[in-house]
């Protein structure tokens, strides 16, 4: 089977979406399929070996520009290669582009207008691309790149699947007029998509209300990771401090913020003088000025010796980090839609606290290794933080049992064998629909 994965790159920043696209890509090509993983807007940034092709369609710098003037619409074929060479995009996106959607509402529905909007060139570039590869299937990794999909429909007539892992949360930070505007564009796209998957049932319900389309649209599949690296984790160490976790994006949505307050609240009862919080991830400069007030909390508070930032890990230094700390906590905001960071935790064995919502609770009740806690309530954060390490030999058993299963089960080919399956099914009723219509037409 020849499947084409387009995935929106982020900017120069590990991008949990583009990391779990890497990784099925790669477990379909080991079982044998042609998986072609084409970024767009800006080249993706993975940990593990990247399965992307050396192409990118909807470069962020030619988009922008074709939205900024009329004249770059028009631009020749060996100007438009030049501006959307990888290498050049991902430089320009290191220093001064951004993915924030408060200052990208025009050009989100321009893009979402597909051939109607303002990127049209675009649009035609990749379906000739497309149609000399004539893949079986096309996979978006979420619905905000699928503008291109009617005119991808009209002319491949293969499926086309979309997963959902977030969409929400963009368009939740668009402004008005864009955000009405985008509503209806997304809607539109949804009613074209053959099927949406999703890692949630959470998830599910919220996104098929959200597109206006039926539930049986969405398939909802437990999320993966790669666990191979995982298995040569060095084993942790005895220490003489106890240390919390927090692994993602350095963002108020990623609720760092009451994590900060909730360790600061622990660490100053009297029982709880040999705890430190280890705190890793991607800063993006929009987000500066609020890290910079977590850390002034934290040295108000006394605490600077005890509260370490590892920076943007790469794949060894994830490992590293959660094979030194004993409890994984990112309390977010917003209501999670898969959790890639706690699978991780629990394929090195270690437990959690997670606020109750989203993704989360489904994650627990399925491995059932840690704490759930009240969403945004930051004394509750730091009651939970320290019943879980009061009770931490006990979800630390759960966690490395969790892990053992995880090795074990391959579930990385799992879900690509899930893909398969829902792809397979999908080309079958593709081809027996058009054999109908040929009939119908005789």
């Amino acid at each position: 089977m020849r499947i084409v994965f387009l995935t929106a790159g982020a900017a120069g920043m590990y991008c949990g979406s583009c990391l779990h696209d890497n990784a099925i890509a790669r477990a379909l090509m080991r079982l044998g399929h042609d998986a072609l993983l084409v970024p767009t807007y800006t080249p993706i940034l993975t940990d593990e070996h990247s399965a992307a092709a050396d192409k990118l369609f909807f470069g962020g710098l030619n988009v922008y520009l074709q939205q900024l003037s009329p004249v770059f619409r028009w631009l020749p074929k060996w100007a438009d290669g030049f501006l959307s060479q990888p290498k050049l995009v991902q430089w320009i996106a290191s220093r001064s582009m951004g993915t924030t959607a408060d200052k990208l509402g025009a050009l989100t529905v321009s893009m979402l207008r597909g051939r109607d909007g303002n990127q049209r060139k675009e649009v035609d570039r990749l379906c000739d691309w497309l149609k000399d590869e004539n893949p079986d299937a096309i996979v978006f990794s979420n619905l905000l790149i699928a503008g291109c999909a009617p005119t991808i429909k009209d002319q491949l007539g293969c499926p086309i699947v979309v997963i959902l892992q977030g969409d929400d949360i963009f368009y939740s930070a668009l402004t008005q007029p864009h955000k009405d505007q985008a509503a209806t564009e997304l809607r539109r796209l949804a009613q074209l998509v053959d099927r949406f998957v999703v890692h949630s049932s959470d998830y599910a319900q919220r996104m098929a209300s959200m597109l206006d389309v039926p539930m049986e649209k969405m398939h909802v599949t437990p999320l993966s990771i790669d666990t191979a690296d995982f298995a040569n984790m060095p084993d942790s160490q005895p220490r003489q401090s106890l240390t919390i976790g927090y692994l993602a994006r350095l963002a108020p949505e990623k609720g760092l913020h009451l994590l900060v307050d909730a360790f600061i609240d622990l660490a100053h009862r009297d029982s709880r003088q040999d705890v430190r919080l280890d705190i890793a991830g991607w800063l993006g400069p929009q987000h500066e000025a609020y890290w910079q007030e977590q850390k002034r909390k934290i040295s108000a508070a006394g605490l600077d010796d005890r509260v370490h930032y590892h920076g943007s890990v790469d794949r060894v230094g994830k490992l590293e980090f959660l094979s030194k700390i004993e409890l994984l906590c990112v309390p977010t905001t917003y209501r999670e839609p898969k959790g890639l960071f706690v699978l991780e935790a629990l394929a090195a064995g270690v437990p959690y606290v997670l606020p109750d919502h989203g993704a989360f609770p489904e994650l627990h009740a399925r491995h059932d290794s840690g704490h759930l806690v009240k969403p945004e309530d930051q004394t509750a954060l730091a009651d939970k933080l320290s019943e879980a390490l009061d009770d931490l030999a006990e979800i630390t058993s759960r966690a490395r049992l969790a892990r053992e299963q995880m090795l074990s089960g391959n579930m990385i080919e799992a879900e690509a064998k899930y893909w398969l399956a829902l792809l397979e099914e999908l080309i079958d009723d593709t081809q027996n629909n058009g054999q109908e219509i040929v009939l119908a037409n005789r």
